[in-house]
């Protein structure tokens, strides 16, 4: 009597995080991580000079940068927000993340150059930005580090006309 009533306890237990298909959405299930194969094949698809990338130096690169900044899909806004499909978003458009005024205003999307500009040097990039990173001054260490943020944001180039 003693297991049925755990039993039944584990069960009604287990409903308790559910959503119900009614009145709330229930999230979609973030992507699982690309394979090393399929990191290779992404990095070999990005257009020169990023698919002559070194990605383990760009990981290693980021490491830096994994103070304030979350990589997963639907991973959370740090000090910095989330990067997961930061190419091709609008400048200071990210849900939830409280941008500087200078950041929220700018007027454009990113893409590997402007990011490239940034990591050099955000102060100079954008003055007026809270982000206290020094920048990245090797133009090795940035186009690494942009290869690996393309392989692990969920990049896609653009289709060809």
């Amino acid at each position: 009597m003693k297991r049925l009533v755990v039993a039944a306890a584990l069960v009604s237990l287990s409903a308790c995080g559910q959503q119900d298909s009614g009145s709330r959405k229930a999230a979609a299930p973030a992507r699982p991580a690309p394979t090393p194969a399929e990191k290779a094949a992404l990095l070999a698809a990005l257009p020169a000079p990023y698919n002559t990338a070194d990605l383990d130096n760009g990981r290693r690169v980021f490491a830096r940068c994994r103070a304030c900044h979350t990589l997963n899909e639907g991973g959370p806004n740090t000090t910095g927000p989330n990067l997961f499909g930061v190419f091709g978003r609008e400048a200071g458009n990210h849900p939830g993340y409280n941008y500087s005024t200078v950041v929220r205003e700018a007027d454009f999307i990113w893409d590997a150059e402007k990011l490239d500009h940034w990591l050099e040097n955000p102060r100079v990039f954008l003055r007026g930005n809270k982000m206290s990173f020094p920048g990245l001054p090797d133009a090795t260490d940035r186009r690494d580090v942009i290869a690996f943020l393309k392989v692990e944001t969920g990049y896609a180039a653009p289709a060809a006309p």
